[in-house]
């Protein structure tokens, strides 16, 4: 309730991508393994930035 208004932070925007690209590649890895490993990449330089933040 206290949080509802409270902006999400670089960070916590960076996660949320990383993971949703995550998810976007493991369901692709079945049908476009090319487009998914462009997911996996994608996910890692949004971990790279997460890493610099810290």
């Amino acid at each position: 309730m206290f949080g509802l208004f409270k902006k999400k932070s670089k960070k916590d925007k960076l996660y949320e991508a990383y993971k949703k690209l995550t998810k976007d590649a493991h369901s692709l890895s079945s049908t476009n393994r090319k487009l998914s490993d462009q997911k996996v990449y994608e996910a890692e330089e949004i971990m790279k930035q997460i890493e610099t933040l810290k």
